[in-house]
Order: C-alpha cells, then structure tokens, then sequence
C-alpha cells in the first residue's frame, strides 16, 4: 500500500527531499537502496510506526524528491538525510539498507551526535577488502539498462531477491513492483546513485569513531547485489556490532523475512533509548 502521508525538507543545495513521517515517539530514519525509495520499507513502516516516529526517506532522484543534475555522492545523501532527520529535533536510530547503509554508515561517522542507534542491512562499509558487486549482477543491469522502466524493473528486480522467492511469491512480488513503479526512477538518477555507490565502493566510509553507538548489522546468505561476505568486512569496520545472519535471504532480506527483522529493529531501538 503507498503511503500518502509525505512531506518534504530542503537540502543544503536547495534539493526538495522527501519522506513518509508516520508514527510518534523514538525518531526512527530508514534510508532506502540504489534506485529505491521510501516504498521499499512497505513492510517496516507500519510495524516500527506502533513503536516510534518512523521518517522513511525518498533519496534525491527517488520517489517523490527531486531530481537534481548529477553528480550525486554518499556523503550528499547523507547530508540530505540529516536535513530530514532534523525535523526530529534531536538524535535519531537510523537504519540503511544497501545504499541507505553506505549513506547510514557515512551520517553516523561525519555526525554521531545525530545518532542514537545504527542498523546496516544488506550493506558494506566498502573500500579495501570488500566484496564487490557480483560481475552477473552487473552484467544483467547493463544489459537491461535500455529497457522501459517496468521492464527493467521486471528484469532485473527479481536478482535482488533470493534465488526462487519472486515464483514462490508472485502476488508480494507484483505488489512490491506496482509499489515502485508508483514513482520510477529514471535512468539518470539512477547512474548518478550508482556512481555515488561505486566510489564509496572504492573508497570506503570515511574516518570516524561510532564505538559507543549501538550498532547492529543484518545479512542474508543468499545476497546476489551485496555478498554476504561483506558482513565480517563490516564487523572488521565496527568489532563492537551486533550480528545477525537472515540464512537464505536474499538482498531484499527486510522484505523476505520482515517479521525477524522488525523484531530486530524494535529489540535494537529499546537497547538505545
């Protein structure tokens, strides 16, 4: 179901920003992945609105915030999702998945008063030593990148589940399709996040001590975008987080097995409150 309930800040570069802001309580900001927006956290929203103030983020050139020209960078997305957890008026737990990790993860470094607690799902924290994007993956975005925007979402979507989900679950996977192309992102917002994407890929997370932030990190086995691999990677970056393995979940894993990671995610928000 799409939220309608959307409101918007204004980044530091004039880009509108928005996001759904549902619930009251413990500030709690979910950052969605490359070329997904705040309807990819379908599953959490209602969930985690019964426990806090959820503020779920349409990245700049997603959903229903603008699209600026490129380039794009994490550490801008990260700015821009500062700008929207500042409407919270104080620090907030935030939560990113795949790319909403890097810009999670790059928010907490640059600014860890702004964050209570810290959740990386199906993410990297990038540089020497991880796992890069595998070569398939890349291969079937490429190959589908000259298709219509619902064909290349029926293309290349399934790749971030894992292997058989979408057959086993075609009415969640046609609904969580209509879902994005509610708002489709187009292709030159798309390449300026992947490039943003690449860079950090190359760089890593900047520098920056997060020891006494509660952190906690999430992963399926079966990750065909971001390979599980990247979890030790991540826990080498921040030894004091907790770890959590989803076996034989896919990139999407907080839509294959919702029920655990919201359970998770609330467990995670007592802890640091």
């Amino acid at each position: 179901m799409e939220r309608t309930d959307t409101h918007s800040v204004t980044a530091d570069d004039g880009t509108r920003i928005a996001y759904v802001d549902e619930g009251a309580g413990e500030p709690i900001l979910l950052l969605p992945g490359l070329g997904y927006a705040s309807w990819s956290w379908t599953r959490q929203v209602g969930s985690l609105s019964r426990h806090g103030r959820v503020l779920a983020v349409d990245n700049r050139g997603t959903g229903r915030s603008e699209t600026p020209e490129g380039p794009y960078t994490i550490d801008q997305m990260a700015l821009d999702a500062l700008a929207v957890a500042s409407v919270a008026s104080g620090p907030v737990h935030v939560v990113g998945a795949s790319m909403g990790g890097y810009i999670a993860l790059t928010l907490a470094l640059r600014n860890p008063a702004a964050v209570k607690s810290l959740t990386l799902i199906a993410s990297t924290s990038g540089g020497p030593g991880s796992t890069p994007v595998p070569e398939s993956t890349l291969r079937a975005w490429a190959a589908a990148g000259v298709m219509a925007p619902e064909d290349y979402a029926r293309a290349t979507m399934p790749l971030s589940f894992a292997p058989g989900w979408t057959a086993e679950h075609p009415a969640e996977f046609e609904e969580l399709l209509q879902l994005r192309l509610r708002h489709p992102t187009s292709s030159r917002a798309w390449t300026a996040q992947f490039a943003a994407c690449a860079d950090y890929l190359e760089i890593g997370a900047p520098p920056g001590d997060i020891d006494d932030i509660p952190t906690l990190v999430i992963h399926g086995t079966a990750d065909r975008v971001v390979p599980y691999d990247n979890m030790s990677h991540v826990a080498s970056r921040l030894p004091r987080a907790k770890q959590i393995t989803l076996r034989g979940a896919g990139h999407l894993c907080w839509i294959e097995r919702d029920a655990s990671v919201n359970q998770a995610l609330v467990d995670q928000i007592a802890l640091a409150v």
